[in-house]
Formats: structure tokens, sequence, C-alpha cells
């Protein structure tokens, strides 16, 4: 059955969370029945961007934005909005009206990138499991060096690339073009006429799949001492984003909702080796640092936002460690503190924080693949489950150094390593721990290093001054349009008794005089005629106005301003519309007068029909004014 584009958005739309859809780009934290966060629109430290998913919008009450998951998706991808049900309706499954189809070459170009990269993990595998050769056997000898079973093989279809020029390109050429291929970065473009060849040679083959299970790219592990680099990942393309995608998600999602956390690792073998040993909350970076996109991606999956950082121990698995901390925090800026204590610390038990984030240091410097493989699995989740907090980490490490400072010049430069550390603390009681435990370590006053630390924090006090956007500065709304708005309002107040129909006998329509509002009031008379509550009327309502931005700031501030609404008596929500009913009488009837009384002014005196109009509209004010007393 061919469907409509109103029945295609209206099932888009059934599909979408509104806090999912946001999630996306922003981290969310709830608190009451709406979640907070920093608005994606404009800079900002403190959050005054709020998600209602009962009634399905967003708005900030910083700049103004607001709208639906639909607009949400149009204003963050710039996309219009029949681009984003196109892409929503592929992604759902959904048959487009037949007059607006899909583009089909478009939707073919990503389905078919996709199955080429599942058909080259499948022939990657079968390479390595079940052909026999030379440098097959070195590639199995290599695995088996890393205790990586055929067990594991299977389950992380892990395979082999052949040395040879062309071995994929022969197979995958039958089925797809070269544009594919070359797009889906299986193989590379030839020069000067010859003929394309694999992207991929004499390596190990670890298929990355988007964590829908889709089979999107590949990190190549090198196998011979002439070959760089040691890993060579798939580019960026139509189907995979590194930026946006976590090695691993796909099997670990599941264990980091239950676990609620999740272990982030550097390489490709720390990941399979954690999860085919049992440690299965445990994501990799593909080839690149870890970004913000990251971040939200995870913060999705676990609810206490606890990350544990496990990266190599050397130098630069250090500074890895901290990069990503401070990417951690300012990604939760805003939406409480890092936690900067355990449960031991009773005077701080109430403190909120927004994520924890941890350290696993295993010990005799191993990087976390081969300390499960050496010393064990079991060992390595007793080192996560008693992982230090950040701080204690960042404290510890900098300690480690203190020995090689003897001298007041070498512990006062010594110091200063210290302070980011100390001021980043917000508890004072904490901080004035930490400062007595390094001021006894370093045998240098307490007292002297808590004065150092408080002229840091104040020094250093974040200076950050917003750039400059559009601010949600409005015009002096006029008494009646607040009336106005606040009648339209009534229809979107989500825990009323009365009945749409009810509520529209008692508002007419010639209350409205501002144009959007009469507009607006009139898509809603249809409107109620077919929806069932609040939240499909809003929905509605933003659909029909999906074009308009005009119109879509208006439908944001009629449900900010029903939101201060809800709660109200039946009497009192009466109240509310008669009284908003009576104020619009009484400014229309302010403005007749004032016509009244410009017209009397104007009048020529010595023209007869003049003063007859004077006397007319004297009596004509009068009257009301008496009719105005009568009935106060």
């Amino acid at each position: 059955m061919t469907r409509t584009l109103d029945e295609v958005v209206a099932e888009i739309k059934s599909r979408l969370d509104i806090v999912d859809v946001v999630s996306e780009s922003v981290i969310l934290k709830k608190n009451g029945n709406r979640y907070w966060g920093c608005c994606p629109f404009h800079k900002e430290k403190t959050p005054s961007f709020s998600v209602n998913p009962a009634i399905g919008i967003y708005k900030c009450f910083g700049c103004g934005e607001g709208g639906d998951a639909l607009k949400f998706i149009m204003k963050t991808k710039n996309m219009s909005f029949m681009e984003v049900i196109k892409d929503l309706a592929q992604k759902y499954g959904i048959e487009m009206p037949s007059n607006m189809k899909v583009d089909e070459q478009a939707k073919d170009k990503k389905a078919q990138m996709e199955l080429a990269c599942q058909k080259a993990a499948i022939f990657y595998h079968d390479v390595l499991i079940n052909r026999t050769s030379e440098e097959i056997s070195f590639a199995t000898e290599y695995l088996e060096g890393r205790s990586i079973s055929r067990e594991v093989i299977d389950r992380f279809t892990l395979g082999y690339a052949p040395k040879a020029y062309t071995t994929l390109y022969d197979v995958l050429k039958k089925d797809f073009s070269d544009e594919i291929l070359i797009k889906a970065g299986l193989i590379l473009e030839g020069k000067d006429g010859k003929p394309p060849i694999d992207r991929f040679r004499g390596r190990i083959i670890i298929p990355i799949q988007d964590e829908n299970g889709n089979y999107v790219a590949f990190g190549a592990r090198a196998l011979y001492k002439d070959q760089t680099p040691k890993y060579l990942n798939s580019s960026d393309s139509l189907i995979y984003n590194k930026s946006k995608l976590l090695y691993g998600l796909y099997t670990a999602k599941d264990a980091i909702k239950s676990e609620d956390g999740v272990i982030l690792m550097e390489g490709y073998f720390d990941v399979i080796s954690a999860q085919a040993h049992g440690v299965q909350n445990v994501v990799g970076v593909c080839g690149t640092a870890l970004t913000p996109d990251h971040i939200r991606l995870l913060s999705r999956y676990t609810k206490s936002r606890r990350l544990y950082l496990s990266f190599d121990t050397d130098g630069a698995g250090q500074k890895a460690t901290n990069r990503s901390a401070g990417l951690i925090r300012e990604a939760f800026q805003g939406l409480g503190s890092i936690k900067q204590f355990d449960e031991s610390y009773i005077a701080a038990s109430d403190d909120k924080y927004s994520c924890e984030i941890r350290v696993v240091c295993p010990p005799e410097g191993k990087d976390p693949d081969e300390f499960i493989r050496t010393i064990g699995a079991d060992s390595f989740k007793s080192i996560v489950q008693n992982a230090p907090l950040l701080i204690d980490f960042q404290v510890n490490s900098l300690l480690k150094k203190k020995n090689e400072y003897k001298t007041p010049q070498e512990k006062s430069k010594y110091i200063q390593e210290f302070l980011p550390v100390l001021v980043e603390i917000n508890n004072n009681i904490i901080r004035s721990e930490y400062v007595k435990m390094v001021a006894g370590a370093l045998k240098v006053s307490e007292k002297a290093l808590e004065t150092e630390v408080i002229r840091a924090k104040n020094f250093g006090r974040d200076t950050y001054s917003a750039q400059p956007f559009k601010k949600n500065v409005k015009k002096n709304v006029s008494i009646i349009e607040k009336a106005q708005k606040n009648l339209l309002s009534v229809f979107l107040v989500t825990d009323s008794h009365f009945s749409f129909t009810r509520i529209n006998e008692m508002i007419d329509n010639s209350y409205f005089s501002n144009e959007t509002l009469i507009n607006v009031k009139s898509t809603i008379d249809k409107l109620i005629c077919t929806v069932n509550n609040v939240k499909e009327l809003i929905e509605q309502l933003y659909t029909a106005y999906v074009e308009d931005a005009e119109t879509q700031q208006v439908l944001t501030d009629l449900t900010g301003i029903a939101e201060t609404f809800t709660g109200l008596s039946d009497e009192d929500f009466e109240v509310l519309i008669e009284d908003n009913i009576a104020r619009i009488k009484k400014c229309r009837w302010e403005e007749e007068k004032e016509k009244m009384r410009n017209l009397y002014k104007d009048a020529d005196e010595d023209d007869i029909e003049a003063l007859k109009l004077q006397m007319q509209l004297r009596d004509k004010i009068n009257n009301r004014i008496k009719s105005e007393k009568i009935n106060d």
C-alpha cells in the first residue's frame, strides 16, 4: 500500500526518541523529569539546554533555540526537512511515497559499500583459516604467539590479506564496481592506466564493525620488518568515520550497560584479548586519539559515566591518559564535577559528579594485552576493580619523582607540576587532604602549599568568555500578545483535564490578532479532531511548520508557557482562561479608547459634523466606562 508523506513522517516520529537523538550531539544529565546539557548551538559553560521527553521537544534558555527531534537533526546536520525524512526512511526501512522515492543511486552506494566490506571480511577470514601457504602459516604463527586461538579468530572474524597485488580485487570485481571498492577503502586506484590493486597486502586483517554490527572498515597489522606503518587503517568514508566509531562497541555495548562502566584501550589486540578472556566492557579507538564524539557515544551506554582509561604504561601511554582525561573533563563541563573522592571520604559523600574517571595501571610495565595474556584476565579484572581515580593516578605519578628534587628551588619548581591537578579539586575538604598528603611527601609547609594552590586557583580562574552569539533578545512583548500566547498555550498543557473540544469552546478565534498566532490557532482547530493527546498535537504542529522557523520558535515559546501552567486544578485552569480573555478584551478597549481620544482631539471645533463626532465618541467612552464600573 502506497503511503502519503504525512504517514511516513508520523511513523518516523514514532520511532524517534528525543533523548537518543539529542544525545548523539549533546551529553545529557537527567534532573527531575528533564535532561540538561550544554547547548550545541552556542558556547556556554553552565547548561541551559533542556530536553523534555514527555512532550518530545528541546529548548535552550540561553539562545532560545527549540524544537522537536526532526528540527534538531536538521539544525545539527545542516539538512533540509526532506533530506532528513529520506535519510531516516532509509535507516528504518520505511517506503517513501511513490512520487518521492529516495535517491536509489545514493542509497545503493552506501549499501553496496557495506556489503563489499562484509564480503571482504569473509574473504580475508577464509584465507586465514582454510588456505595453506608459507605466508599464511607465518600469519597463523604470529597470532598463536599472541595467544589468539581459532575460537578468537572466528569470534572477531580475523583474517589475512595475501601479499599478491589483486587477490581481493579479483574476487570482488565480479560483484562490485571499481568506484564502490575504492570508496569502501578496499582497493587503490591504478596509476597510468594500470588496474587497481588491493589496499591491504601481507597483513593480519581486523574487521571493524559499527555499533549496529555492519562491517565498515579494517585495521591491518604489519607482519614483516620492511612494512610500514605498523597498522594501516581504512580511511574515512561514507560508511566509516574513525572519530565517531569505537572498535569493539558492537560486542561490548550490552556489557557496558550491565556493568555501568566502560574500559577504554588503545589497540585492537588489547580489545580482542580483553573481550576474548571475559572482560567484555572494553572498546578501543580506531587508529586515532579519543574524540568528543567518542565520549558522547559512550555516555549513551553508561548511566554513571564511569570511564576507565587503560592505555600503555610507557610515556606515550601516560600522555594519552592525561590528554583523554582532559577531553572527558571538557566534554562533561557544566554537568557537575568529575568524581574526586572515593566513598571513604564520608564528608564528601553528598557531592554530585558528572562522570567518574579511573585509570587502570597494570604493574610490571605491561600493556593490557600483554598483561592479560601473561598474568591472566582475573588479575586484570582485580586491577580494574581497584583502579584509582584520575586524581590519585595523577598525584601518585608525580610523586614518583619526589626524590629527584632536593633544594628549596628545585622543590618550588616541582610543586608547579602539582598545582594544575590540585586546583581542579572543587571540594575544600578533599583538596585540603590532598594538599596535606603532597606537602608531607615533599617535606614542605602545608600552609605554604595551600597558599600556592589558592593563588593558582584564583589567578588561573577561568576567564573564558563565550564567543558572541545571537542572544535570545526579544522585543518587549505587549500585554495583549502575552495574553494571546497564554491563551493559546492552554491547548498544550499536558496534565489538563479539559478536552480539546471544551477548551476550543471557551477560546474564540476572535481573541487573536497576531497573524502567526491566528495561523497556529487555525491549525490547532484542524488537528484536535484527529489527535488523541497533547504530545501528538505538539508533534503535528512542529511537522506542520517544519520549514517555518518563525512559527516553530513561537511553538517553542508556547510549550514553554504551557509547562508553567501544569499542576493547576480544574477551577484554576478555567480562571486562567477567563483572566487572559478579560485581559485581551481590556487591552482592546484601551486601544479603542486611545483611537477615540485621538479622533476627538483632531476634530476641527468649527466643523459642525466634527462636533457631532466629538459628542458621539465622548458618549461612547462614558457609556463604556460606566459599564466597566458596573462589572467591577
